[in-house]
């Protein structure tokens, strides 16, 4: 017999989100989700794409035509991009240096494509001349990258990177999910031709949309696999003679059709997520972009500061650690999903742990968009260092507060 137990409205207990992500989201951009619906051809909605694909041209700091958005967390970018540009049968380079490399690698595998893997040891990153080698030896039609990999907290400098792949003519698709907004991701200067991102992050939106953009080189790849689905072929189109794009709704080539001037009917946008990508653009412009930056790199260096004064050891290669999330090790003795649960059950602040090599090893403490304040750290420093003096811990009462305040003091504005 079927129950017929009633089930309580939506109530969810306030939380401070600092792990990897997702982050709390700015009030504003929850706001915005609640505005009316529109029709997808509304001229108002038009627009409001229009004006979303112009707000991530100068995140992504770029002029590509093709900055729009995915529907989908942040992986619906990263597949939208790889199965339109990969076809089967290409050699594919991914460096990896940890979780999301290894993703990348398997979405290429997915695609069809002859992946060529490199590994590095996680909390590393990889010199360009490692690269620039592995490309001339393999010759690959695309280089898949992650930027800023959160399973290690480590980030891949790119400056170098486009411009040798342009020397040998391959395509450069980045993974910026968790430095969007955070950290500096030039598209133009560094000769990126495609890059993919989501909301939940520095961008401090929900999960579910994800801003792309990709280049001419990028474009004229997609194009050549262009072929339109006859329900909403228009007289006079003309097809790619490239193999078809496997999957329908992540078809770029299809999306720049709805997107573009034809708006051709591919899928119904979802409304109240663009809402939420084009607030969570305009906070972050509004803001500045180099302000933002600053935020961050003060916020993970206040953080950092803190948790070296509680004589906890920071994992990785700190020369290459992202501002935005800091790794540090689970000291001996100590019981790391037991902090976790204490820090969420008497605090309400979530902080990570990670995968792989290092589950079970490291916590991963985020210091992201909505959450990259002061009065944030401070509180997950002294939230952690009670749990971690309950469990036996040993370390100066305050400490921690006491260096990353001191950090603080030092700069001015403080946030």
């Amino acid at each position: 017999m079927r129950s017929t137990r009633v089930i309580s409205e939506l109530d969810p207990l306030p939380r401070l989100l600092m792990g990897p992500g997702p982050v709390n989201a700015y009030p504003r951009v929850l706001q915005a989700m609640s505005m009316p619906l529109l029709g997808q051809f509304d001229p108002q909605f038009t627009d409001y794409m229009n004006e979303t694909m112009s707000l991530y041209r100068d995140i992504y700091q770029t002029d590509n035509r093709w900055t729009l958005l995915v529907d989908g967390t942040a992986r619906a970018g990263i597949e939208a991009l790889l199965v339109s540009l990969i076809e089967p049968g290409q050699r594919v380079l991914v460096p990896i240096f940890g979780r999301f490399g290894h993703l990348l690698a398997e979405i290429a595998r997915r695609c069809g494509a002859e992946v060529i893997s490199l590994e590095r040891e996680w909390g590393t990153v990889f010199e360009p001349q490692e690269l620039e080698a592995a490309i001339k030896q393999h010759r690959p039609a695309l280089l898949a990258l992650v930027h800023g990999d959160t399973s290690t907290t480590m980030a891949q400098p790119l400056e170098a990177i486009g411009r040798m792949c342009r020397e040998h003519d391959c395509l450069l698709y980045v993974d910026a999910t968790a430095t969007l907004g955070g950290m500096k991701v030039a598209a133009d200067e560094w000769h990126l031709d495609a890059v993919s991102a989501g909301l939940q992050k520095c961008l401090s939106g929900p999960p579910g949309s994800a801003p792309i953009t990709f280049n001419a080189r990028a474009e004229r790849q997609v194009l050549a696999r262009r072929h339109v689905e006859a329900g909403i072929r228009q007289a006079g189109a003309v097809a790619g003679n490239g193999p078809r794009i496997q999957s329908n709704y992540f078809d770029l080539a299809m999306l720049m059709d709805y997107w573009g001037e034809a708006r051709l009917n591919h899928h119904t946008e979802a409304t109240s997520m663009l809402y939420a990508a084009r607030e969570c653009a305009r906070i972050l412009l509004a803001e500045g972009l180099a302000n933002a930056f600053a935020r961050h790199e003060l916020a993970g260096r206040a953080l950092v500061a803190g948790l070296t004064a509680m004589t906890l050891k920071l994992f990785g290669d700190q020369a290459h650690k992202m501002p935005n999330v800091t790794g540090v090790y689970i000291p001996d003795g100590i019981d790391g999903e037991a902090v976790r649960a204490g820090m969420l059950g008497h605090f309400g602040i979530e902080i990570g742990t990670s995968f792989g090599p290092l589950s079970g090893r490291i916590w991963r403490i985020g210091t992201m968009g909505y959450n990259c304040r002061e009065r944030n750290i401070l509180i997950c420093l002294t939230a952690l260092e009670t749990v971690l003096r309950q469990q036996g811990f040993r370390c100066s009462p305050g400490a921690g507060v006491d260096a990353a305040m001191q950090v603080y003091a030092a700069d001015v504005p403080r946030t």
